[in-house]
Parts: structure tokens; C-alpha cells; sequence
């Protein structure tokens, strides 16, 4: 019965959150995405605290682009005990013709019992020329991804990601960083 509560109060905060107002302070996104480019494996390398991935070491998204122009997304976490997790859902622009601010709706049983609803803001705040790194937030700055088309950056990539960050006003400091493989087999041992 605890769970059944906790999962309704997660919908309504995703609710919540799902607001359509222009915040003249909310983050600056990078105005068009080509999501034909955008497509494909991302690798988080870092994000800020979030219950749904609070068991998460290494976590990758992987987008395709359907026919429709909306994106198909697989969000894939393995745990630290070497468990894959695993969740499906859609991303449409929020605005037609928009493809820098999107709504993300995962499929699951409270999205289908009340579709809508349980929907959540994701805005590509920055994407390299090449499409190898990504900022995406949120404009409640609650929640944040650096995202690579590799598991691991350099420091002057990791730094000026960073730095990018720092300027839309997120908090770096509460990052949690993906664990490295030799992280990961120090807790098989």
C-alpha cells in the first residue's frame, strides 16, 4: 500500500512539474535539436541526485527517431550489483516544430491507467557541433545529465561541460558520476 502511495505522489510531482509558462530565469536550451543527428546511444556521465535512479552506477539512453518525428527512448541502469534496469517511453516536442524542449513519458502502468500525466520536462541545454556531448536539464534545475557518445570524456571535455553547467546556474557539486569499470569490479569482489 506504501508503494501504491509513494508511486501516485512521484505522478503528481511529475505533474507538477509538467508547467507550460515561460520563466524568463529557467535555463537557456540550445533552440533546434536535429534529432536525426541526436539519435542513438548516449552515455551519462554524470547527473544530479534522482529517486529513479538512485541504484544507478552506469546508466545510457538509447533514441530513435520514429516516423512520426517524436523520439522512441530506452533508458538502460545497471546497479552496482550488476543488475540491468530498464524503462521505455516517448519524448515529443513540447511546442510542434520545436525540438529543443521535449516531454518524456515513460510506459509503464501510471502512464497508462492516466496517460499524460506522468510527464517529464527534458530540455537539451547544450549538444556539441559533432553530437559526441550533451547538457539536459530540467527548468527547476532539479535534475541534470551530462551525456557523452562515450562512457568517459577527457578533462577538457568533462571541464568545459562543466563549466556550461555552472553558467545555466546548476549545481555541480551534488553531481554523481558514473562509476568506472574498475569501480564496478571492486564491488563484484
Amino acid at each position: 500500500m506504501m508503494r501504491l502511495v509513494f508511486v501516485l505522489l512521484a505522478g503528481l510531482v511529475l505533474a507538477g512539474c509538467a508547467t507550460s509558462g515561460e520563466d524568463p530565469l529557467a535555463p537557456k536550451t540550445v533552440n533546434s535539436v536535429n534529432l536525426k543527428r541526436y539519435q542513438g546511444t548516449w552515455y551519462e556521465l554524470a547527473r544530479l541526485p534522482m529517486y529513479f535512479q538512485r541504484n544507478c552506477a552506469q546508466s545510457e539512453a538509447h533514441y530513435t527517431l520514429k516516423p512520426d518525428g517524436n523520439m522512441g527512448v530506452l533508458n538502460r541502469c545497471l546497479t552496482s550489483d550488476w543488475q540491468w534496469e530498464e524503462a521505455r517511453g516517448t519524448a515529443t516536442p513540447q511546442v510542434p516544430g520545436k525540438t529543443d524542449k521535449l516531454w518524456v513519458e515513460f510506459d509503464n502502468w501510471f502512464s497508462r491507467i492516466v496517460p499524460g500525466v506522468a510527464k517529464g520536462q527534458y530540455w537539451v541545454l547544450y549538444v556539441s557541433d559533432d553530437y559526441k556531448t550533451a547538457i539536459v536539464g530540467d527548468p527547476s534545475r532539479r535534475y541534470m545529465w551530462l551525456l557523452s557518445r562515450t562512457p568517459t570524456v577527457n578533462s577538457v571535455v568533462r571541464e568545459e561541460l562543466l563549466s556550461i553547467a555552472r553558467q545555466q546556474g546548476y549545481d555541480t557539486t551534488r553531481l554523481i558520476w558514473r562509476a568506472s569499470d574498475r569501480q564496478m569490479a571492486k564491488t563484484s569482489d
